[in-house]
């Protein structure tokens, strides 16, 4: 038992530290003002013209890269799971090899291809087709957001399909049911919990980027994510950025709440 303590204290040293401590900080700048008095205005500040507006472009650009990431991933991940691969195949590897690469570096890639003078519109050039402006623009962002997001929404579901047990899907068919019937009663109800999954780890991330919207969407679209971010960094605001960062926070909360309710048993975990 002292052994397994001994074991548990560096993860417990990291949480307090890094997990604990920082979300206490957040709590105590976002309820309090510059003389340590309590007070709700850092909260209610996200109904301002400004702030609103942030939150809702946000909202609709996370719910449409998620939207996409979920019709891109769930045709792939049901041809991963029709192959009889598995995590470790060297397909899902090289699938997911993008991800062993710096966050960063990947979405540096996609300024340089998108931006006037980039690659693309170099080879549109050539071939003497119109160019593509679409940098500084929500969807240069919204592509970001599916390129990097994408195999967050690919392996939860994956991991649901590849459960299904193929008895049941035989027993579908051996019952007159055609591929349709087999996909709308079989193997979509099944497979929810990897889609919800997917949804929250793809919804979450995209809604709290703010490196994503700096690269591709410039200074012309601001998102709740480059808000918080220019309050800590550039305004050194810590109780208005930590005030926006909870009522972010809450979405978040309310979006994985949803989650595990219809995941109970986490089915569509990535493991």
């Amino acid at each position: 038992m002292n052994r397994k303590k001994a074991l548990q204290a560096p993860y417990l040293f990291w949480s307090v530290m890094f997990i604990l401590i920082p979300l206490c900080m957040i709590f105590y700048y976002g309820f309090t003002d510059k003389t340590g008095a309590f007070t709700l205005e850092n909260i209610m500040a996200i109904a301002t013209a400004e702030h609103a507006k942030a939150l809702w472009l946000s909202m609709l650009l996370s719910l449409v890269s998620t939207v996409l990431c979920l019709v891109i991933a769930y045709p792939l991940a049901m041809i991963l799971s029709s192959m009889n691969v598995s995590q470790n195949s060297f397909i899902v590897v090289i699938f997911i090899l993008p991800m062993w690469m710096n966050f960063l570096l990947r979405t540096l890639a996609w300024q340089t291809l998108l931006e006037k003078t980039g690659v693309i519109n170099n080879i549109l050039s050539f071939l003497h087709l119109p160019a593509l402006n679409i940098i500084n623009t929500p969807p240069a962002i919204i592509l970001g957001m599916v390129y990097n997001f994408l195999p967050f929404m690919v392996l939860p579901i994956y991991n649901a399909l590849v459960k299904i047990d193929k008895n049941v899907i035989n027993a579908a068919k051996d019952l007159g049911a055609n591929q349709v019937q087999t996909f709308i009663r079989i193997i979509l109800p099944l497979s929810i919990p990897g889609v919800i999954s997917g949804i929250t780890m793809v919804f979450v991330p995209a809604l709290t980027t703010f490196v994503i919207s700096t690269l591709l969407g410039g200074s012309k679209i601001l998102l709740i994510g480059n808000v918080i971010e220019q309050e800590f960094t550039r305004a050194g605001n810590w109780y208005l950025g930590s005030g926006l960062s909870i009522v972010l926070m809450i979405f978040i909360i309310v979006n994985m709440v949803l989650s595990s309710v219809f995941d109970k048993d986490g089915e569509g975990a990535i493991l």
